[in-house]
């Protein structure tokens, strides 16, 4: 797949199933700079929830995980305001995590 870019979305790689509308929704953020998905893998721990759940802070920003049942993408959120990007999360999503 080409690398292009699509507003604040950079793709780099497929998208798992569904998580368009979950990186659409964080284009909207305000502190959103860039969206970045990346690789792809298969959760070995069985089926989890479906949705779009904080990891970590990174130093450009935030790393996400979209969990599609036992299929996970890493999603990478570049911003300047790691706090902010953080409550519109939780508005938006609520909690940690985002849920269908």
């Amino acid at each position: 797949m080409p690398k292009y870019r699509k507003g604040k979305l950079k793709v780099e790689h497929h998208l798992v199933e569904g998580a368009e509308d979950y990186l659409r929704t964080l284009e909207r953020f305000q502190s959103v700079e860039a969206i970045i998905p990346g690789r792809i893998f298969r959760n070995q721990k069985g089926r989890g929830q479906k949705g779009l759940f904080l990891k970590y802070e990174t130093p450009s920003g935030w790393k996400l995980l979209f969990k599609n049942g036992s299929t996970v993408q890493e999603v990478f959120v570049i911003t300047n305001d790691r706090e902010l990007f953080k409550a519109e999360f939780q508005t938006a999503f609520g909690s940690e995590k985002g849920k269908s």
